[in-house]
């Protein structure tokens, strides 16, 4: 005679149908985040997925949300009300946006301790001080957009909110740091590429890695980490002048992060990284599926993808063994990389753009301008 089923917790129920969206929306704290949200939370995430949402929308929505929620029980013993009063988005403001000034003179501005503790015993906090106003208004969104999501109205448009982020903004202000203190350029790649030399696997993978990530317009790590042998197409070999014909790729990117995957955005490969790829993916028997995999210890390719982050370790471990300050370089230093070098090539931006998939020429120009300034005519005008 069968057992009966034991009867679930509401955590134990909560963690099983995050699980049921783990495949769209990878969990890795799945525990954890059962007992934070609710169970409109979860079920808030799970409409998300059936509405298409892209994946690293939903995975910053739900990072966002489980902040949210920890903050919230550590500030005022409960869970975040739907909507939420005008007085706990100023409150929230108030814990992140401070001045460290004024901080070391009176204990009770900004953060409260016992908050601030809680939060980093959870491992919500690691850094120390006030938030980047970029993230505090970043969460406010995702806020915001959880309860429309939700059905109902909240208070994240009034001037008393606005006021209150301009003011702390301006009463502390942060320098904006670029993800990537130095911009991967050819020169940089030359060296990381160096350390690429043999036909191991990793050697094999890592050059495919930061070959196509590069030349394929500086694509997010996201987009390398989860390119599928799928989205690849053989084009004809490209012709040069007292040469043999360049092989050709066309990679079709399908959903981005600035792209609902409507439309079909191509980029192409063109040379030593198509050679590169192709490498890689005969050796260790890609067919179809993920392209860049993880390798177990014995040499064994995996049939997972490697996660986004696994890209950023392996750009800096190649910047170490290149003797470079791996501190100084990450996965975006390809993508600011790409466009910085193309200024140098005065390749015209506007054709770079095509290839990095940029929609914001203000944006795209700042590597331009900050890669001809230096040497351009303004500079020199004495």
């Amino acid at each position: 005679m069968a057992k009966p089923r034991k009867s679930l917790t509401a955590v134990e129920r909560r963690a099983e149908e995050l699980d049921t969206i783990a495949a769209v929306l990878p969990v890795e704290r799945r525990d954890e985040l059962a007992e934070l949200l609710t169970d409109q939370d979860v079920e808030t995430l799970r409409h998300l997925v059936n509405q298409g949402m892209g994946d690293n929308t939903l995975r910053a929505l739900t990072s966002d949300l489980a902040y949210l929620e920890a903050w919230g029980l550590a500030a005022t013993g409960q869970s975040l009300p739907w909507p939420a009063p005008e007085a706990l988005l100023l409150k929230f403001v108030a814990h992140h946006l401070w001045d460290p000034d004024r901080r070391a003179t009176d204990p009770n501005h900004g953060m409260p301790a016992d908050v601030d503790e809680s939060l980093r015993s959870q491992g919500f906090l690691k850094s120390v001080g006030p938030h980047a106003p970029a993230t505090v208004r970043r969460r406010l969104a995702n806020w915001s957009t959880l309860t429309k999501w939700r059905g109902l109205d909240g208070a994240f448009a009034s001037p008393a909110l606005k006021s209150a982020i301009r003011l702390a903004v301006r009463a502390a202000p942060r320098q904006r740091l670029r993800k990537s203190a130095k911009a991967v350029t050819g020169d940089v790649l030359a060296k990381l590429l160096a350390t690429c030399a043999t036909d191991s696997l990793r050697d094999l993978r890592d050059r495919a890695i930061l070959m196509v990530a590069f030349a394929s317009g500086g694509r997010r790590r996201s987009e390398i980490a989860g390119l599928r042998r799928e989205q690849l197409t053989v084009e004809p070999p490209i012709e040069i002048p007292d040469g043999p014909p360049l092989p050709s790729l066309a990679i079709h990117l399908g959903r981005t992060k600035t792209t609902s995957g409507e439309q079909d955005d191509v980029v192409y490969l063109t040379g030593r990284p198509v050679e590169a790829l192709n490498a890689w993916m005969t050796t260790a028997k890609i067919e179809s599926g993920s392209v860049f995999r993880a390798i177990g210890r014995w040499g064994t390719v995996s049939r997972r993808a490697i996660d986004p982050q696994s890209v950023n370790a392996i750009l800096k471990q190649r910047a170490e063994m290149a003797g470079l300050d791996a501190g100084e370089f990450s996965a975006h230093g390809l993508r600011s990389g790409f466009l910085t070098e193309a200024a140098i090539r005065n390749i015209p931006l506007l054709e770079a753009m095509e290839q990095s998939r940029h929609r914001s020429v203000q944006q795209a120009s700042n590597y331009y301008n900050n890669a001809t300034r230096p040497s351009g005519r303004a500079a020199r005008m004495l």
